[in-house]
């Protein structure tokens, strides 16, 4: 990772962790998953307002690290007004990323802010907490009672 790339990372995460967006129980939501937690305590709730499969609005609630936080932040920003398909395929896109199998130079520029987590690849450690709010959103969505994995 690039230097600037780096320091825009710390930037991005330090802000959507001290001020997160859309932090809050979104009272009118009609979809909403099972509890996930990981196993180092981070949890994070996702509340989802669907209709005529657009995002209507969407919120999370929990605790956890920085880089889970901020990532259910700009993942909260980034899918209000998306359809449930444009939804997926950003998730697949930032999952992709953040695993790295988008190779060692991704295309990452419809991804805007979410670029920053091109750096999570390095630390595997570290992409479940990138991912959980992706993985609770995708669950939501899906309406699927299931066991969620981060993997």
């Amino acid at each position: 990772m690039d230097s600037e790339l780096r320091e825009l990372y710390q930037q991005v995460i330090l802000d959507h962790n001290k001020s997160p967006r859309n932090f809050r129980k979104l009272e009118n939501a009609n979809l909403r998953p099972k509890d996930i937690t990981l196993l180092c305590g981070d949890r994070i709730d996702v509340f989802i307002k669907l209709e005529n499969d657009i995002i209507k609005d969407i919120s999370f609630q929990g605790s956890g690290c920085a880089i889970s936080k901020a990532s259910a932040s700009l993942m909260t920003s980034m899918l209000k007004g998306k359809s449930k398909a444009e939804a997926e395929e950003l998730f697949n896109k930032f999952h992709d990323l953040i695993t790295g199998k988008l190779g060692d130079n991704p295309s990452i520029e419809d991804l805007g802010k979410l670029a920053v987590f091109a750096g999570v690849k390095e630390f595997p450690a570290r992409v479940k907490c990138a991912s959980l709010a992706w993985h609770t959103m995708q669950s939501a969505l899906s309406k699927e009672e299931k066991v969620i994995s981060t993997e």
